[in-house]
């Protein structure tokens, strides 16, 4: 394993670390990078920013707003937020195996005095208050986990960032979250830095691994591509915010596996336009799924047979092809 090092805090330059690491890494080594973004809202790679981000105090406030490539909920980072990377063999771990990459953040918390838990289907926690928001994302036979990790991060301007366009998300909702997510650092005492956390983690990570530290500081050729792919993905307004068709068929249902939501248009009983969003974790690009159904006759059959031939290659996390026809066909 080797740590990359990395203390660039512009959002769209460290996901397009991440992504170039994952398809066209120069080393073969399992990696791992802690990282960290000045204000920020990172969507998931299938949601819709228009109702996940509060745009009015984003704007007032100059958070940046970038989309990444794993699925999963919008987050909010700032520089009391640390934020962690592993790529690694995809056969190693497998697919949707998030307790694996938490286990050396427990045990460092842990060697600090503090009792973390992983739950849910992708959070760590401590006294039942997320801390920690886990996302992957597989290309070919590699494998991205990334998270954010809150030591000491502004929690009212976290809430009011993801806030969405819904009337209920407002100011009265900040205790609400407040309640529900909590710090690392309310939890430890007072000499226990950000910097010291960071080292006690990385000490964590090659001990969980079996190795001894090691580390790659990027090359001008990385950084040169690294700020290409910038300039390509991350930065564009297109990737960032996407296109929501127009519809006449709209379904949101909720699952263990997260949100879905199908938005269609259909004119003489065919597919024109479609497009599903969520926080779900897919192991493909939905996109290839909505192109294949624009164009197909919108019969149950017709689109349970697409769905199911597309889930068999690429699973959706806790999200059965029945469960994804029904937001098609919801029952009246």
């Amino acid at each position: 394993m080797l740590h990359i090092l990395n203390s660039c805090n512009d959002p769209c330059y460290n996901l397009a670390l991440e992504e170039y690491f994952l398809k066209h890494s120069p080393i073969p080594d399992d990696l791992v990078i802690l990282w960290q973004n000045c204000p920020t809202v990172v969507i998931g790679r299938n949601q819709n920013a228009a109702v996940e981000i509060n745009s009015p105090f984003i704007t007032e406030q100059n958070i940046q707003v970038v989309r990444r490539l794993s699925g999963g909920g919008a987050v909010y980072h700032d520089f009391g937020n640390l934020n962690f990377t592993f790529i690694t063999a995809l056969a190693a771990v497998g697919h949707n195996n998030f307790s694996y990459f938490t286990l050396p953040i427990i045990d460092a918390l842990a060697e600090l005095g503090v009792k973390a838990e992983f739950t849910g289907r992708n959070d760590l926690t401590i006294e039942e208050q997320k801390f920690s928001g886990n996302a992957q994302y597989t290309h070919r036979d590699r494998l991205l986990h990334h998270g954010t990790l809150l030591f000491d991060t502004n929690m009212a301007v976290l809430a009011q960032s993801l806030a969405g366009s819904d009337a209920k998300h407002s100011k009265p909702a900040v205790p609400s979250v407040r309640s529900r997510v909590t710090t690392i650092r309310q939890h430890l005492p007072p000499a226990v830095t950000l910097a010291k956390f960071k080292t006690v983690l990385l000490k964590s990570i090659f001990a969980t691994a079996g190795e001894p530290y090691r580390r790659y500081e990027l090359s001008t050729f990385d950084r040169q591509a690294i700020e290409t792919l910038a300039d390509k993905r991350y930065r564009s307004p297109t990737w960032t915010y996407g296109t929501v068709p127009l519809y006449n068929h709209s379904s949101k249902q909720i699952f263990t596996g997260g949100t879905v939501q199908v938005l269609l248009n259909v004119e003489n009983e065919i597919i024109t336009q479609c497009k599903i969003c969520g926080d779900f974790f897919a192991t493909g690009d939905v996109d290839e799924l909505t192109a294949t159904l624009n164009g197909a006759p919108f019969t149950r059959e017709a689109v349970a047979t697409i769905i199911k031939i597309w889930l068999t290659a690429h699973p959706i996390h806790d999200v059965s092809p029945d469960e994804l026809l029904s937001c098609f066909f919801p029952a009246s």
